[in-house]
């Protein structure tokens, strides 16, 4: 009886530790979530943001908390901001495993070794809790559960969202039912991607700089204002606590807003 409960107990635990291996990531990077400090600081920033245009703007507590819905839409903004950082970070270190995988197949490993391979390399690159050394730790876990490298990589490139790995993904599922030669095509693949991640560097670096300017331009109207406000007390009391006051300053802040997400787009690659 000790004999077969103990046998039960060992299959138990094996089935739990397969389990646990076939489990994917299943993390999509058009989405993002933030974390507890994250959250914080991003709902204080958009809190002091509704501060500074309800006493710029209106001079007035009451106008303060319809402006909290600001907060809302700001941090919807963040998180898109977010998810553009995720993407380019996945990017930078996609482009670093195509790098390894290239020179493992060149090295004479199998498609499958050279995945488990670049995984090494990528800790060693970015440390285990980036996100290529995440991915290719789930591609090495479902590889060991025979599971077909073609349909793990499309999965990958479907959730990425990224152009350049679904491109990747396509190439390596031609290739390998193609039965041609693997490491010359996804060399050439390889470098049209890296062409193209170089362009858009280039492309950043020179908008950089606009980026730059534009942080401190959507600062100036505040400024000029409390500059104003704090060297010429009362010059601005015409505007405020009244209807025409009120309609006029509504409409500057529209004016203001629309300037805003015009030259952010503008700048947007």
């Amino acid at each position: 009886m000790g004999e077969k409960l103990k046998e039960r107990w060992q299959r138990k635990i094996h089935c739990k530790t397969r389990e646990n291996l076939s489990t994917p990531a299943f993390v999509h990077y058009d989405e993002y979530r933030f974390s507890a400090g994250e959250f914080l600081r991003y709902t204080a920033e958009g809190i002091g943001i509704a501060a500074l245009i309800s006493y710029v703007f209106y001079r007035s507590i009451a106008a303060f908390f319809p402006l909290l819905g600001i907060l809302y839409f700001y941090l919807k903004e963040k998180k898109k901001d977010c998810v553009l950082r995720q993407k380019q970070k996945l990017r930078q270190e996609f482009k670093e495993t195509m790098g390894s995988l290239i020179a493992g197949l060149q090295a004479g490993y199998s498609v499958e070794n050279a995945f488990m391979r670049s995984y090494a390399d990528m800790v060693m690159l970015f440390g285990s809790k980036s996100l290529m050394a995440k991915e290719l730790l789930q591609i090495k876990k479902k590889l060991h559960n025979n599971q077909n490298l073609e349909d793990i990589l499309t999965d990958f490139a479907k959730r990425s969202g990224l152009k350049d790995i679904e491109d990747f993904a396509e190439v390596f599922r031609i290739a390998k039912r193609s039965g041609g030669d693997l490491p010359g095509m996804m060399r050439s693949t390889a470098d049209l991607i890296f062409d193209k991640m170089e362009v858009e560097r280039k492309i950043e670096t020179l908008v950089s700089a606009k980026k730059y300017e534009q942080s401190i331009m959507n600062m100036v109207p505040f400024g000029i204002i409390l500059y104003i406000d704090f060297s010429s007390p009362g010059f601005f009391d015409s505007l405020y606590h009244n209807v025409t006051g009120i309609i006029i300053m509504t409409v500057l802040l529209g004016v203001y807003l629309a300037a805003f997400f015009l030259a952010k787009k503008i700048i947007s690659i």
